[in-house]
């Protein structure tokens, strides 16, 4: 099967029309080679910029891969990438994949 990881999305930082989000990510009893984790934004949220992933898309459902560096996990080691986003940071679902 596909190896396990739990995707946890936390706002850092929020102000009128935008925020700071950080997704951490943690291998399960598997180590990862890589990890995709799937953000669903509601409507009127979007992503300006985003660190330590590769992002498909700003809006909507987009998927985030890891980047070279930070894509090889150790069983129950954790990663995490961030960005910055328009509207209010509330109501983001996170989900991951591992490789």
């Amino acid at each position: 099967g596909t190896p396990g990881c739990t995707a946890v999305y936390s706002v850092q930082d929020q102000w009128n029309g935008g925020f700071v989000a950080n997704v951490s990510v943690t291998a399960g009893t598997t180590a990862l080679t890589g990890w995709r984790v799937t953000l669903t934004l509601p409507s009127g949220t979007s992503v300006s910029s985003l660190w330590n992933g590769v992002s498909s898309g700003t809006s909507g459902t987009i998927t985030v891969a890891n980047q070279s560096y930070n894509g090889r996990l150790a069983a129950g080691q954790a990663t995490s990438f961030g960005f910055q986003g328009t509207g209010s940071g509330s109501g983001t679902t996170a989900s991951c994949s591992g490789s």
